[in-house]
């Protein structure tokens, strides 16, 4: 059965992780994604390590499900080819710097005058405007100038990078993802294309939900391990006897009152909401103390009985063994071409009539040139003239 966004046709532009993590959700979801890759200047996710049958494993994830098409924009016959790809196509999704598609020729303004339908998405790490549209930056830079990195870790030893690309997929890739199924809805209602800006520091900046609200109203920041959720209370992690963790999160009365009975200290139950920072560590340490009394097995089977809001920490291949993780079918094997399957992770996303489909994974850069150029028209004698030129690769 065909996947809900079927009728779309993607042209990517994306590299690295951003927009490709998004299209990936858009191609899992039926899409059809189209990459245009440079011959000359690869995707630096294409030579990260592991590799499997040539492709790495991260580009063979987050570009599953799509084609390559390389072609070298730097060529007026490379700029012609998107021209005459565009006019089928419903969306375009670009990660250059600001100015960088006006000048190779594929810009907005120039697309969207021979396909006035069309959705362009731009995804910057600091948008379109203002003083940073032209400074470089990664996740780390999008996040501590959010704000979000200044209280994200201890007070000993300062802020702290976050584990995984916050700005980037829950910024950028997300925001994008959503801000072009709204623009279709917008399309179907009235027929008309736009662009959109996606700025993963704005994006970074919006996840703000819960400490921006005070922050605000009050005139008072979010500081390191002084809010209820970021080490402020005794919602945190704690070390096991023998040096695994449990993560203890029971912020409501009755969660928290079960896991104190479990540790043997009821006495703490009603001290659980204390924000005043001494009763926080004194609650902090004797559940710490508490908890160093026996090993992460034996806490596992004591509370997996209880509905108490604590949960053991698991690494990654842990976490891919966990009964619900398996329950929910959350590790995929995506077949490849040339025969055998890749494991990877699967989509998120549930529906009941139109499920995620995961076609192949990521391709070699070009594989599908020829393929592609002649389901939109192009002569093999057009295509050989388009490869002399170096327009195509």
């Amino acid at each position: 059965m065909a996947g809900p966004l079927s009728t779309l046709k993607v042209l990517d532009f994306t590299g690295l992780l951003p927009g490709p993590f998004g299209t990936m959700i858009l191609a899992d979801l039926g899409a059809e994604v189209l990459r245009i890759e440079s011959p000359g200047r690869p995707d630096m996710v294409r030579m990260l390590p592991p590799m499997d049958d040539g492709v790495s494993a991260v580009h063979g994830y987050i570009n599953r499900s799509k084609r390559s098409l390389a072609v070298d924009l730097k060529k007026p016959e490379g700029v012609e080819v998107i021209k005459r790809l565009v006019r089928e196509y419903d969306i375009v999704v670009e990660q250059f710097r600001p100015g960088v598609m006006d000048r190779l020729g594929v810009g907005y303004e120039t697309l969207s005058e021979i396909n006035p339908k069309l959705i362009y998405c731009s995804i910057t790490g600091y948008g379109q405007d203002g003083p940073y549209r032209d400074r470089a930056g990664h996740d780390l830079n999008y996040l501590a100038i959010a704000g979000m990195t200044s209280y994200n870790g201890r007070r000993e030893s300062g802020p702290s990078p976050m584990a995984f690309q916050v700005a980037d997929v829950a910024g950028g890739s997300c925001h994008a993802v959503m801000g072009i199924l709204a623009a279709v809805v917008h399309r179907s209602a009235t027929g008309e294309g736009q662009q959109i800006d996606i700025s993963m520091t704005d994006a970074a900046f919006g996840l703000h939900a819960l400490n921006a609200p005070p922050a605000l109203l009050e005139g008072k920041d979010p500081e390191l391990e002084r809010t209820q959720l970021n080490g402020g209370s005794f919602y945190d992690c704690y070390e096991t006897a023998d040096g695994r963790w449990f993560s203890v999160g029971g912020l409501e009365p009755q969660f928290f009152m079960q896991f104190c009975n479990a540790i043997g200290k009821p006495e703490l139950a009603g001290r659980g909401l204390a924000m005043d920072p001494d009763v926080v560590r004194e609650v902090k340490g004797e559940i710490s103390e508490a908890m160093r009394q026996k090993t992460f097995d034996e806490w596992s089977e004591i509370f997996a009985k209880i509905d108490s809001c604590t949960e053991p920490v698991l690494s990654f291949s842990e976490a891919c063994e966990h009964p619900q993780i398996k329950a929910r079918n959350m590790i995929v094997e995506v077949e490849k071409p040339g025969g055998g399957a890749q494991k990877q992770v699967a989509s998120p996303l549930r529906f009941s009539r139109t499920p995620p489909q995961y076609r192949h994974p990521g391709s070699q850069l070009g594989a599908h040139t020829d393929e592609a150029l002649r389901e939109h028209g192009f002569s093999d004698d057009e295509i050989a003239q388009l490869r002399k030129s170096g327009a195509v690769a």
